[in-house]
This record gives structure tokens, sequence and C-alpha cells, in this order.
């Protein structure tokens, strides 16, 4: 590695920056929306299916607002540093700032839902939390790698959210028929497979976004950055998750005292996200050192000293 390649990331405004946080309210906006209308929709149905379905939209909601308030805290601190170039706790000041803001937000369309009750309160409350952690991480003098994993996170949940679209023929596919065992069998390899697919698809993204930064900037990031970009999807899901465990406990606890089926979903459904978020990490980290390690070349002197051992025993090849 060259010592251009080894030097510091230094502030910039992070690459396309307006677009990635664009893109991350939309996607923020239609989980919080589709929320909304799920749980609205369940008005003749009774409390309980208001609370299960609650439950159910909480921990979409909390990641793509974690994801949401870096984005958005990126391009505020991009647009700030056109100007000057903040100090540390300014920029950590105008970051968090950033994220409460989008947090407040979106907690403002599940908390109208009924503002009587404390269930929307809380799950207003943990989105909220979540998009001002967000927009705290952006505080981190590392924009390029923030951003890369605010896109990668983008691409984790594109592909998820195409292979639930196509969730039928996929299973079809991975050999469900008419067998229930072949339907369980089928079910296990998509859990599997999908977020299997979306790490690979994030370590891809990090990887391509950090090379074409470092193109552009003129100065690369540490290698372990490229591992913490790729497996960046996967470190806010746990976030997200740990989360959705604490600040929305109390939603998850009063859907578990539904029925002793909805705790046994309920404990399943966390133990899979929990799973989902590993192996996201897992494959996205190791599809960037991958990448990384193929693109790694010798550099200028190294291609050289090795020219020059060569001459001497050519030179002897030619004498004997």
């Amino acid at each position: 590695m060259t010592d251009q390649e080894s030097t510091p990331v230094v502030e910039r405004p992070a690459s396309r920056g307006l677009l990635l946080a664009a893109l991350s309210l939309v996607w923020m906006a239609a989980m919080l929306f589709s929320a909304r209308v799920t749980i609205t929709g369940t008005g003749g149905l009774g409390a309980e299916m208001e609370v299960t379905s609650t439950a159910y939209a909480l921990p979409g909601a909390v990641s793509a607002a974690l994801v949401t308030g870096i984005a958005v805290a990126l391009a505020v601190l991009g647009l700030v540093a056109r100007r000057h170039t903040p100090g540390p706790s300014v920029r950590f000041a105008i970051a968090t700032g950033s994220g409460l803001v989008v947090g407040l937000l979106g907690a403002l369309v599940v908390v109208t839902i009924n503002t009587d009750g404390w269930l929307y309160a809380v799950v207003g409350g943990s989105i909220a939390a979540a998009a001002t952690i967000g927009g705290a991480l952006a505080g981190f003098r590392i924009p390029r790698v923030l951003a890369a994993v605010c896109w990668a996170s983008i691409a984790v949940f594109v592909v998820g959210f195409v292979l639930n679209i196509f969730e039928t023929p996929v299973l079809n596919a991975l050999g469900a028929g008419d067998s229930e065992q072949s339907q369980t069998s089928a079910a296990q390899w998509f859990s599997f497979a999908q977020p299997l697919l979306s790490g690979v698809a994030a370590g891809i993204v990090a990887f391509r976004l950090l090379r074409r930064a470092r193109r552009q900037a003129g100065a690369d990031v540490a290698p372990a950055f490229y591992f913490l970009a790729g497996g960046g999807p996967g470190l806010l899901l746990l976030v997200g998750e740990a989360l959705t465990r604490t600040a929305g406990g109390k939603v998850l606890d009063l859907a578990g005292k539904v029925s002793v089926l909805e705790q046994t979903v309920q404990k399943l459904l966390s133990g899979a996200r929990i799973n989902s978020a590993l192996i996201v990490l897992v494959a996205g980290a190791f599809v960037a050192a991958l990448l990384f390690g193929l693109g790694i070349k010798p550099a200028p002197e190294e291609e050289d000293d090795k020219q020059d051992e060569s001459e001497p025993a050519t030179a002897d090849h030619a004498a004997g």
C-alpha cells in the first residue's frame, strides 16, 4: 500500500450526500406510513390486533430511522463544511441535532395515530431515539465510510424487498412443494439466502463506493474501514434490534401478552432478526475484505525490486 493510500480520511462533503439523504428519507417515510396504514387498518379487529401489528412494524421503522439519521446528518455536515470546518463539539452537536429533527418528524407519524395511549408514544420515542443515535454516529470524522454504510444499508433493504416480492417463485425454486416438509425446508433456505444475498450486496456496494471516493479524493481510508463499511449494515441492524428490545421493549412485551402463540412468535421473530443481522454483518465484511484483497496491487517500488532481483538470475543463466 502506498503512502498516499494510507493517508487518513479528511473532512469532505460526502459524495452524493443529498441524494443519499433523500433516498433514506423516502425509505423511512415508506416504512412509517406503511406501519401507520397497517395499524389503523386493524381498528375494527380489536386492540389485540392493533398491538401485534405495532410490534411487527417497530423493528423496520427503527432500522430505517437509524440509517436516515446518519444520512441526513452527513448531508447537513457536508453543506456546513463548504463554508467552514466545525470543531469536534460543534460537529457532534450539528449531527445529533439533525438526527433528532429527523426522529421527531418520524415520531409524529406514529404518535398521531392515537395521542391518548402510551403505546404509540413508546414507538415514537423509539424512532426518535434511533434517528438521534444515527445522527450522533455521523459526528465521527469518517464521512465516506459512513456514507458507504448507508448506501450498503439501502442495498440490503432493496434486496430484501425484491426477494419478498418474488417470495413464491423463489420458494418454488428452493424446492417448496405440496408437502409440509418441503415447504418448511424451502422457508429455512429462504431465511438464510435473503440475508446472505443482502450481505453480499452490501459488501460490493460499500467496496465500490470507497474505491470511487479514493479516486475522487486522492486518499484512501484504512483497510479496516472497508470491513466496517461492508459489515456496517449488519451492525446497524443489531443496534436497531437492541433499540427495539430496550426503548420499544414495552410494545413487544404487551404483544407477547396477547396469547401464548403470539409470545412464541415474537421470540422467534426476534431471534430471526438477530440471525439475519449477523449473516449480513459477516457476509458484508467478508465480501468487502475479499474485494479489497483482490484489488491490492504491488507498489511501484516493489515491482522494481522484483525486476532487479530477476536480472542477475537471468544474467547468470546466460553466462552458464
